[in-house]
């Protein structure tokens, strides 16, 4: 889930009245569910959490650790507030204090440099197309510095390396009724060498107007909706830095923009492709009471939410979260389920009655619920004007995760992993959703929904950690070989039968990760932290290494960045 949509989640609760419970232990279950490739090279275990007590209204989101205080932040956009966690005692975090940047704010996203200058993505609560803000606090002390104006809803944030800039990815949605549609951007700010925040005079602006002209763009980026400029249309959701270039997803669109952070300058623009699902299966229906990962005459865009990347052998790769996303709001909505194509009174085209060589009476029965008639899709691809009708049918996401190069070029999709896996580890929860435990609740929609990734090394090896934002729980992989990427483990700190409001449900609604290498983690050994939306919870995990050291493959040469 985007955090604009975790916002418009928030309010609605609020206009019903928060479901609230009171921490009574700390949420982790008695039997975690857990799943392992044989001879998996890692095992994954929950050893303490810290509950807000707040469930379904985005109390824990985007997290990050400082190793200097020991300190995990977590954005509390249900508080509006950072909440600061000690976990010097990883089984027991412990709230310290929190961060906010005033009345009538919202924070999206936080980043902490290594001497403590912690920065915070703020949007105003009243308008979202209103320019945002980065805040300045101190890790340490908890004193705010002040704030830059950056771009309109900065949604992630995140610090280079050298600790030199934020950068910030400003994602720019119109307004609801699209008399406000600002320019996506990303904002280059250089830091300040120490404890203080930066000036109007440290911003950049790194924008998309050089591809308002009709050539400039590449062929298969989605640019779609109400009409406006490119630049208008295109929305930066996360960003990863590998030295000086900075790869930025735009969800939305089903692509990346490449930075060069120096001259704060776009350089180009990386469409990201499909997913063909007639030949990658998956599961499309929740009405046909079974688990039924097959393929299907539709293709998946890609559309990743959060990305990590690292480089082997001097060549960068980027690791992508395939959540999916749509544009749904009240002047325009591109959100189908397949069953009303051809439906006069919802003003959508019919599918062609040869669709994919079908005939008029296969293309009926494709869309019957039990089939695709439930699935979501998109109406903004696949329409031929000619022929007034839908050749092609797209859905959001692919279910899983990809590694492309440093030039867009896909070199590893997981395909039906995922779905596979969680059929496998829970079979009668298959495609559940975060808020209730169901069977089959999201496989009509985008099924476990990647949500966030982060990338560690152990014992000479490259893991990428992928949360799933609905059935819940993190897939781990060993990404060293990028074009090899193999399943290591999976594991769900979840109880299915607990009530989902209750703490014995454990963590729901995975959204953001981060590594801590044990060479930062106050036990020494390797962590893993995750924010749960959901369950309003802020898990730890040990990762532990099961091969015996020195036994590893230590020639790839991999570094990395989880942002």
């Amino acid at each position: 889930m985007s955090l604009r949509r975790s916002a418009v989640a928030l309010c609605a609760a609020a206009a019903t009245g928060l479901s609230l419970f009171t921490p009574a232990h700390a949420a982790i279950v008695a039997e975690p569910i857990v799943h392992s490739a044989p001879g998996a090279a890692l095992s994954v275990t929950p050893i303490g959490t810290y509950e807000t007590g707040i469930f379904d209204a985005s109390a824990a989101e985007i997290v990050d650790y400082h190793a200097g205080t020991q300190r995990v932040l977590t954005v509390n956009a249900q508080s509006g507030q950072i909440d600061v966690l000690d976990i010097s005692d990883p089984t027991a975090p412990t709230k310290v204090g929190s961060v906010d940047a005033g009345q009538g704010t919202v924070i999206n996203s936080v980043s902490v440099r290594a001497d403590g200058l912690a920065v915070a993505t703020v949007e105003p609560a009243a308008d979202k197309t209103a320019p945002g803000s980065l805040l300045f606090f101190d890790a340490e002390s908890l004193e705010t510095f002040g704030t830059v104006t950056v771009g309109s809803l900065p949604d992630m944030v995140t610090i280079t390396e050298d600790g030199k800039y934020a950068l910030v990815a400003n994602e720019g949605e119109p307004a609801e009724d699209y008399s406000v549609d600002p320019e996506g951007s990303v904002s280059v700010v250089t830091l300040p060498a120490g404890l203080a925040a930066a000036t109007k005079d440290d911003v950049r602006t790194a924008d998309f107007r050089a591809y308002n002209e009709p050539a400039a763009l590449p062929e298969g980026v989605r640019i779609f909706g109400p009409e406006g400029t490119v630049a208008q249309n295109l929305e930066p959701e996360y960003i990863t830095v590998q030295g000086g270039t900075a790869y930025v997803s735009l969800q939305e669109n089903n692509a990346l923009a490449v930075v060069d952070i120096e001259t704060a300058t776009v350089t180009k623009i990386l469409p990201l492709g499909t997913v063909d699902h007639s030949v990658v299966p998956l599961d499309v229906s929740d009405r046909d009471d079974e688990i039924n990962i097959t393929t299907w005459l539709i293709k998946g865009i890609l559309q990743p939410d959060s990305i990590a990347s690292y480089q082997v052998g001097g060549t960068t790769y980027v690791v992508t979260a395939n959540e999916g996303d749509a544009r749904d709001w009240d002047a325009y909505s591109e959100e189908a389920r397949v069953k009303h194509f051809g439906d006069e009174e919802r003003g959508i085209a019919p599918i062609c009655e040869d669709f994919n060589g079908l005939t008029a009476e296969g293309v009926a029965d494709l869309q019957e619920d039990e089939n695709l008639g439930r699935l979501t899709v998109t109406t903004a691809n696949g329409y031929n004007a000619e022929r007034d009708c839908y050749d092609q049918i797209h859905s959001f996401g692919a279910r899983g995760f990809s590694i492309v190069d440093e030039n867009g070029t896909r070199v590893f999709n997981s395909d039906d992993q995922f779905e596979r896996i969680t059929a496998a580890a829970s079979p009668d929860n298959f495609n559940s959703n975060h808020s209730e435990a169901n069977f089959e609740g999201r496989s009509d929609d985008k099924g476990p929904e990647p949500e966030g990734v982060a990338l560690g090394e152990i014992n000479g090896r490259t893991y990428a950690f992928i949360g799933l934002e609905r059935i819940g729980g993190v897939m781990v992989y060993d990404v060293t070989d990028p074009a090899s990427a193999a399943f290591v483990t999976y594991v769900n700190n979840r109880d299915f039968s607990a009530a989902p409001d209750s703490p014995e449900a454990g963590d729901l609604g995975a959204e953001g990760l981060v590594f801590i290498p044990a060479t930062d983690s106050p036990t020494e050994k390797d962590l893993l932290v995750i924010g749960n939306e959901v369950s309003g919870t802020t898990t730890i995990f040990e990762v532990s290494d099961l091969v015996p050291a020195g036994s590893a493959d230590l020639s790839s040469g991999s570094s990395l960045s989880s942002r």
